[in-house]
């Protein structure tokens, strides 16, 4: 601050009180100029890292980015799971990756279709990068990427410059899809989508570790959107399963083990599908289904009491279309 307006005759009289007081509140006002969120990627081993995301919900001072971003470097360039929300966000990801490597970021994996899985894809776009994601993603993302734009400008404000919808370029149709890039194999895993239609497990064989997308939430409760379907979701779990690999990366919390996973994710739809389902044979009525699920063993979970009503109601209206 001293050098600000060096040849101000009001700066070089003013106290060293009121300096110091004038230099605190404009160091204040500074996350509001820039980003509010620190993205950080941790190794969850050779050559693979993840930055969590904040468990609970969307806000400013996440800046929407409360979902898991994975990076995997391998000698030809590294792959990046999932581009965040906002450009600008997205912007903040690349400097963290580069924090990690200096290989640039050659691919960008979409493991969905929510906001904080793709909207950052303009910039990786503008960078080079090629997108991927399973086609079964592009009909949601443009069919909600209205909604999700207005409710992060909203949000966000100015943070959500430079923010629009780029969609995959290079699009998987099989179910299961093996690529390589720097001698690295990766495996694509589709089941018919989950939380989201095009909902992807990322698997990395060799580095045992699969990210899962929001196939898994671990720390806080999963979420049964309107698009979500919890028999194919229920499916994509048992590939999980059937890796049982040692290192699992959900789409929320923070890197943890398949019995975790169990526990908050599988135990917690398998229980809701059942009892929604005998719900709708004895003809209960839909606030009486909500009203009777036993809900204490997932109350520890971030968000269980906001977020399990809704997801109970659309379980039940799933299945009553089954």
């Amino acid at each position: 601050m001293k050098n600000a307006y060096p040849s101000s005759p009001v700066v070089r009289t003013v106290s060293r009180r009121c300096l110091a007081l004038v230099s605190g509140l404009l160091i204040g006002l500074l996350p509001s100029l820039g980003s509010a969120v620190e993205i950080r990627f941790e190794k969850v081993t050779e050559g693979v890292y993840v930055h969590v995301g904040d468990l609970g919900g969307r806000t400013k001072e996440n800046e929407a980015l409360n979902a898991n971003i994975g990076l995997v470097v391998t000698p030809a360039g590294a792959i990046l799971i999932d581009s965040g929300a906002t450009y600008l966000g997205a912007r903040d990801i690349d400097q963290a990756a580069r924090r990690v490597s200096n290989k640039p970021i050659r691919w960008v994996i979409n493991t969905g279709g929510q906001d904080h899985r793709w909207l950052g894809n303009g910039y990786f776009q503008a960078q080079g990068a090629e997108l991927i994601a399973h086609s079964s993603a592009v009909p949601d993302m443009r069919a909600r990427a209205g909604d999700q734009l207005q409710a992060l400008q909203n949000l966000l404000g100015p943070r959500f410059e430079g923010t629009r919808p780029v969609y995959p370029d290079r699009l998987l149709t099989a179910a299961d899809t093996g690529l390589e890039l720097g001698g690295v194999r990766v495996e694509l895993r589709h089941r018919g989508g989950g939380h989201t239609p095009g909902d992807v497990l990322v698997w990395l064989p060799e580095r045992d570790v699969v990210f899962t997308g929001d196939i898994v939430y671990t720390e806080r409760l999963l979420a049964v959107l309107p698009v979500s379907r919890t028999r194919p979701w229920l499916e994509a779990f048992g590939v999980v399963e059937a890796i049982n690999p040692r290192w699992l990366v959900p789409g929320h919390g923070r890197p943890t083990d398949l019995a975790t996973a169990r526990r908050h994710t599988r135990d917690y739809l398998q229980a809701l599908r059942a009892h929604m389902k005998k719900a709708v044979d004895d003809m209960q009525e839909i606030s009486a289904a909500i009203r009777s699920f036993d809900v204490r063993p997932f109350p520890s979970l971030h968000n269980a009491a906001e977020l399990h009503p809704g997801n109970a109601s659309r379980v039940y209206l799933e299945i009553e279309m089954e």
